[in-house]
């Protein structure tokens, strides 16, 4: 039985730099995502950079790699101990960037992100961790952990202040204390709130005793000034009838005939029916018919 694809030396010979012209033009671009940058390696060594897009290169001499430059997060999970001694587990994560501009150089002196991390940043992180931990207590590290974020951040960037990245966002995920100690964390804290409580009760009772002094001291004020009001108001009508007989009394003695005016004004035109007069003479009866 014959070969139905029998190709002889021949053809495959003239097939060979077909297949070479279409592996090159596969071999001459690449391209650049976004969030990354590309490190060109002529013969394995890195020669130059280049940003996101499409770009050319030497097919089989050139290759590129990706170096990413957008920001990472790594976490830890470590043991340490607390100012008092007591071990604790202590999970933490921090965020970085490489700094776009010198991904070159990063990618030259530590071979890529995943080495610069393993050699470079993992061991300081570690490093800055366990060297602030134990600088607090273990309350005050479940009560404050933005004090020990700030100090672990404050010496990581120490630390890496003459790499190519910028470190920041540094988190305190989760504390793992003993569970005795957690115990009697939780009743010291029942405690605090009972003694919370109770004194807010008693501040309560105070104010609602003062409100209700302040209550009888406005009345009794008011009860006063009531008494007061009306004394005044005595004395002032008093003084006043006072002045006015006063000036009736002056006023009848410089003018007696305004004695018989008043007189005048006031008869109600009957004759009086007796009289009475200054001598010892009976007392007549002058009224008609007697």
């Amino acid at each position: 039985m014959s070969n139905k694809f029998n190709f002889s030396p021949f053809i495959i010979l003239k097939l060979i730099p077909l297949v070479l012209i279409v592996l090159a033009a596969f071999q001459s671009y690449y391209i650049v995502v976004e969030g990354h940058v590309g490190v060109v390696k002529r013969f394995g060594e890195a020669k130059h950079q280049e940003n996101p897009g499409l770009h050319f290169k030497i097919p089989f001499i050139e290759t590129v790699e990706l170096i990413e430059v957008r920001t990472r997060k790594n976490a830890e999970r470590m043991a340490s101990s607390t100012k008092e001694q007591m071990p604790v587990t202590i999970e933490v994560s921090v965020n970085w960037t490489v700094n776009k501009e010198a991904a070159l150089d990063l990618f030259k002196k530590y071979g890529g992100l995943l080495q610069f991390e393993q050699r470079i940043l993992d061991p300081r992180f570690r490093s800055a961790t366990k060297d602030t931990i134990p600088q607090f207590e273990a309350e005050q590290l479940i009560q404050d952990r933005a004090s020990a974020i700030q100090g672990i951040e404050r010496r990581l960037t120490e630390e890496m202040a003459g790499f190519p990245v910028a470190v920041d966002n540094i988190q305190i995920e989760n504390i793992i204390l003993p569970k005795k100690y957690i115990s009697s964390i939780e009743i010291k804290q029942t405690e605090k709130n009972l003694a919370a409580a109770e004194k807010h009760k008693l501040e309560r009772q105070r104010l609602e005793a003062l409100r209700d002094v302040n209550t009888a001291d406005a009345k009794a004020q008011g009860i006063l000034k009531v008494a007061e009001a009306e004394a005044q108001s005595i004395l002032l009508k008093g003084r006043a009838e006072a002045k006015a007989i006063e000036a009736k009394a002056k006023a009848l003695k410089n003018n007696p005939l305004i004695v018989k005016l008043t007189e005048a004004q006031t008869w109600d035109g009957q004759l009086p029916a007796t009289i009475m007069g200054s001598s010892s003479l009976p007392i007549l009866d002058m009224r008609a018919g007697k």
